[in-house]
Formats: C-alpha cells, sequence, structure tokens
C-alpha cells in the first residue's frame, strides 16, 4: 500500500520543507527499490517494522541539516575531537531488517576503529551520533530504529527544537546535553542557528568559534 504524507504546493500555499511516501513492504521489497532508485538521487530511504519511507528533502530541511551539520563539525576542529563524517551513509542491518539514511551520522568516540575504511556494520560499531530532520510527519518510528541500531546519541529537530536522546538500556532517554559535546548546552545551537538566519552563516560561523575558543583555550 502506498501511503502519500505530504502532496505538491499549490500556488499561494507555504512550500513544505519535505516530501514523504510510506510504502508497506517486506524486507526483500526494500532492497529491490532501493536498488531500482540507485545512489545518486536526493531521496533518503528509511525501512522499519514493514514500512519504507521515501523523503525527498526541499530547502528548509537542507538549511537545518546542513547548518546543524556544520555546528557539530566546527565543535569537533575547536574541541579538537577526531571525526569521520559518514552524512547519509546507507546504515543497513539486514539481521535486523532495519535500513536508514539518515541527515548526517558521525563517528567521534569510535573514530579511530572505522579510520580510513569503508564501515562495515556487521563488524564495526554503529555510528557514534546520528542527526535527523523531521519537521513533517514520519511514519517511522526513529528513536526505535536507531536504538535498535545501537546508536549512542541521537539528534532530532523538528525545524524549532533540538531534542537529544542517550541510548541506556537499549533505549533512549532524553536529556539536556549532549553525551558527545557535555560543555555545550543546547541554546549554542539554537543561537548559531538565529545568527545564521539574521548574520548570514559566515559570521555566525567566526561567532561560535570565538565563542568556543573563549570558554575552552
Amino acid at each position: 500500500m502506498i501511503r502519500p504524507t505530504s502532496t505538491n504546493n499549490s500556488p499561494g500555499q507555504q512550500l513544505l520543507p519535505e516530501k514523504r511516501v510510506s510504502l508497506h513492504v517486506n524486507w526483500e521489497g526494500y532492497q529491490t527499490i532501493r536498488g531500482l532508485l540507485g545512489e545518486q538521487r536526493s531521496a533518503h530511504l528509511t525501512y522499519y517494522d514493514g514500512i519504507l519511507e521515501i523523503m525527498t528533502p526541499l530547502e528548509e530541511h537542507e538549511n537545518s541539516s546542513g547548518l546543524i551539520g556544520q555546528f557539530i563539525e566546527i565543535l569537533t576542529e575547536e574541541l579538537n575531537l577526531n571525526i569521520k563524517t559518514m552524512e547519509s551513509t546507507t546504515l543497513d542491518r539486514p539481521g535486523l531488517k532495519v535500513g536508514a539514511e539518515p541527515d548526517k551520522s558521525y563517528y567521534i568516540g569510535n573514530e579511530p576503529l572505522v579510520r580510513g575504511r569503508t564501515v562495515d556494520l556487521t563488524v564495526d560499531p554503529p555510528p557514534d551520533l546520528v542527526v535527523e530532520v523531521d519537521i513533517t510527519h514520519t511514519d517511522i518510528d526513529k528513536n526505535a530504529l536507531y536504538a535498535d541500531l545501537g546508536v549512542p546519541e541521537f539528534w532530532r529537530y523538528n525545524g524549532n527544537t533540538l531534542k537529544i536522546y542517550q541510548l541506556q538500556a537499549d533505549q533512549y532517554q532524553e536529556v539536556e546535553v549532549s553525551p558527545t559535546f557535555p560543555a555545550i548546552p543546547k541554546d549554542k545551537l539554537y543561537e548559531f542557528l538565529q545568527n545564521c538566519a539574521q548574520q548570514g552563516e559566515t559570521q555566525a560561523k567566526r561567532d561560535l568559534r570565538v565563542w568556543i575558543r573563549s570558554q575552552f583555550q
């Protein structure tokens, strides 16, 4: 069954940040569809609990995802943390029948284990941090999906609010401070996003770096 969760905009309507279509298929159907779509595409595929969601990100989604990614990369640079950036690399676990292409994913604490080579989730740990931007409704239980994958930290942003989840006893618990960046208050992300919109991204990134250096150097 095909279930569209967003539609094209009519003239005068507010532009959507994402377009989503959900399909009820088995694991083999998901693999077939992913093969037919190929790797050179803008749509992200997520498969969990018998549901395949095909999400095409539009401007608001891509801008939010990109800026959050830049925020994380600036933190790792200024705090001298090594990072392996996975972006939306497919995270498939056939044994669990789970597949995801998150907006952003990173190895930070476990970066030395995967440095300089292609990740294989059958033997390697999952990314340390995954970021998803979900501004419109999704039929996928993302918290359950990434908990099943064993991702230690999961950020979800809905266009206004960032929620940070830490994996504890195989379930996510919402926390106010990132376990990866415990000295960085969540408000700094909100401030960074606001500064990008008001001052421009270049100045906002400069200001963020200045603040980090004033706090930690």
